[in-house]
């Protein structure tokens, strides 16, 4: 989401300048490749370049062909094959083992155009679903490409006209939002068309409760990650924004008056480090009928447990389902020390807990690293 997040801000800094764009999107990879479908790039007349569709390594000749969309305004598929030993037949020296595909799209000033629709997605902020369509069989026929956007209240169509297999791509898309899955999906009009129906995630909330020193640097580190940050404190004097600049929201309130001020979904990390026991038992009380994917308690495993049999005395029991989404002590074993790495623990689980991962070594990994999510599957 961060990149979508910097892409969009880079288009309207483009556009006020008056400088035309094109949007390279990773759409499809066969095989090895640094980035997977779904990585963006915008990509301006003059040569800035915001996002990444590589390493590095496909950046530069992506330029140069999106200097042509943007001068044809025509859309592009490229296709970089690194299956081959020599990869000096590309002129890059990718390391990969894949095939790449990218669509490169012109950004014109259609009401619905791609970035438009990457709009839509990060001024909702719920899980949405991006529909972008090209033909691998036919590099000559249109090439629809990013024409459709689905969020959970709100259906967009950007392709001028209707495409022929438009009923069954919305009802893909409707899926996808439903089991949260991207897909790679099969269409027959005058040729084959490709979907890259991708389901996209809204950005990882972060709630800070406690404002002492100790968790600046966790809002530094959420920041660089482009996450939604917010402070909340009791004492109005430590929750103030000279001491927390990179946070979006903060909040003086007491346990019972917290989750007033936020708004939780499935992609919403709590961290209580107030050092203030009474606070962090009465706010345990009030998250506990929630359904938080992580709640983050710093400090040993004998506070954690005297807070839970205290809940537990005052009549409010704790399911396994609840128990699951606590973590305390919290953070990953890394052999942390100091506020700054201790933070680094913390944020590296939270990522490891909403990503469904254990957060061990990738050294001890028997599958691939990046092991695809999405399911081909033939119209």
């Amino acid at each position: 989401m961060k990149e979508i997040i910097d892409i969009v801000a880079a288009y309207d800094e483009a556009h006020a300048q008056g400088k035309k764009t094109a949007l390279a999107t990773v759409v499809l990879v066969e095989g090895s490749a640094y980035r997977r479908a779904g990585a963006r790039m915008l990509i301006t007349e003059d040569g800035q370049l915001t996002g990444a569709i590589s390493g590095g390594c496909l950046e530069g000749d992506a330029l140069r062909k999106a200097r042509l969309v943007i001068l044809q305004q025509q859309p592009l598929l490229v296709t970089y094959d690194t299956t081959d030993d020599d990869d000096a037949k590309l002129g890059v020296g990718l390391g990969c083992n894949g095939i790449i595909h990218i669509l490169i799209e012109p950004i014109t000033s259609d009401i619905n155009n791609p970035i438009s629709l990457l709009k839509n997605i990060v001024s909702n902020g719920q899980h949405a679903v991006l529909a972008t369509v090209f033909s691998v069989k036919d590099r000559k026929a249109t090439q629809p490409g990013t024409c459709l956007c689905l969020t959970e209240d709100k259906l967009t169509v950007s392709h001028s006209g209707q495409l022929p297999y438009q009923v069954a791509l919305v009802s893909d898309a409707e899926r996808v939002l439903e089991e949260q899955r991207s897909e790679i999906r099969f269409y027959q009009a005058d040729t084959e068309y490709t979907a890259f129906v991708e389901h996209i995630k809204p950005m990882i909330s972060l709630v800070i409760v406690g404002a002492g020193n100790d968790a600046i640097p966790l809002t530094r580190i959420a920041a660089v990650l482009g996450w939604n940050i917010t402070v909340i404190d009791g004492r109005p004097n430590y929750a103030v924004k000279q001491r927390f600049p990179f946070a979006q929201n903060i909040v003086t309130a007491k346990p019972a008056d917290v989750l007033s001020h936020i708004k939780t979904n499935d992609r919403t990390a709590i961290v209580m480090m107030t050092h203030n026991y009474n606070y962090e038992v009465a706010l345990l009380k009030e998250l506990l009928p929630t359904s938080l994917p992580y709640i983050g308690i710093l400090g040993p495993k004998k506070k954690l447990d005297r807070m839970l049999a205290e809940v537990e005395h005052a009549g409010i029991s704790i399911s396994e389902a609840q128990m699951n989404n606590i973590y305390g002590p919290v953070g990953l074993d890394i052999g942390a020390e100091g506020a700054e790495e201790i933070a680094l623990s913390i944020m590296s689980e939270i990522k490891a807990v909403l990503s469904a991962r254990q957060g061990y070594s990738l050294k001890y990994k028997p599958a691939p690293i990046h092991i695809s999510n999405l399911q081909y599957l033939v119209k």
